[in-house]
């Protein structure tokens, strides 16, 4: 009954999520001359640069390695933000969670959606680079919403147990970075697992979701193929449980903010 309670009270509060995620996405683009256009021109830029490291100075054998790697980029790119941003949304909210009651949990859920949006229009630049390339899509595509669905659970559990973390330890997000660097290099965004650790590349993708996940686009929008049920299934387990204990933790620290703060 009391999980009802607390979901029926934060379906109560879906106009100030509104409110939060279109504020932070103002934020975002305030005096940029382009506006929303930096979350298409930002990921086919970074995918130029890598393109060029790796097709033409490291000589790179993927093919259609331009969409090979805005794939990973676009997907690693709505990780990394929800995370970080997630990680420091209560601290940086301190006045609105000190002043105003509402479900404090709504604030890093609103960073992680806010991505979500950025990510979903960004895939406008996906999709021009595939009809560019010619890469032949099939009916696989409409996985794509579960594959998304997947790694948003997964971002917010994240996003949960960060955030009520750095209340406490504000060190938390400096290490953030060097954490978040560590772990691009460790995910298969510009190159394929199976090339670098072919004798683990099934462990790889055990011990970290985001290579899964990444690969599970990659099996829709690059190969044009079904996802590996077995690996999305299990993803969708670890995603999941990672919510569960991020929000459970959050929601442990909770009553604790107001002292921190």
């Amino acid at each position: 009954m009391a999980a009802m309670a607390h979901i029926s009270e934060l379906f109560q509060y879906r106009e100030l999520v509104r409110n939060l995620v279109a504020r932070d996405l103002r934020v975002r683009y305030r005096n940029s001359v382009l506006g929303f256009v930096w979350c298409l021109l930002n990921p086919l830029l970074m995918m130029v640069v890598f393109t060029i490291v790796f097709t033409i100075l490291m000589r790179s054998n993927i093919p259609n390695f331009p969409v090979f790697i805005l794939v990973g980029i676009l997907a690693w790119n709505l990780h990394v933000a929800s995370v970080t941003g997630g990680a420091g949304s209560i601290v940086g909210n301190a006045g609105l969670v000190m002043k105003v009651y509402f479900p404090r949990e709504l604030i890093p859920l609103s960073v992680v959606l806010s991505n979500t949006i950025n990510f979903v229009l960004a895939l406008i630049a996906l999709f021009g680079i595939i009809i560019v390339f010619r890469v032949q899509l099939s009916a696989s595509i409409f996985f794509l919403p579960v594959i998304l669905a997947v790694q948003v659970i997964f971002a917010a559990g994240l996003a949960f147990f960060f955030s009520a973390l750095t209340v406490f330890f504000r060190d938390v997000g400096i290490i953030m970075d060097t954490v978040m660097l560590a772990w691009f290099f460790l995910t298969p965004i510009f190159y394929r697992i199976e090339d670098l650790f072919p004798a683990y590349a099934r462990l790889m993708y055990i011990v970290n979701p985001m290579a899964s996940i990444i690969s599970a686009y990659r099996d829709v929008l690059y190969h044009g193929g079904m996802p590996g049920l077995d690996f999305l299934s299990r993803t969708a387990v670890t995603s999941l449980a990672v919510f569960a204990f991020g929000y459970f933790f959050f929601r442990r620290c909770v009553k604790h903010f107001g002292e921190e703060l």
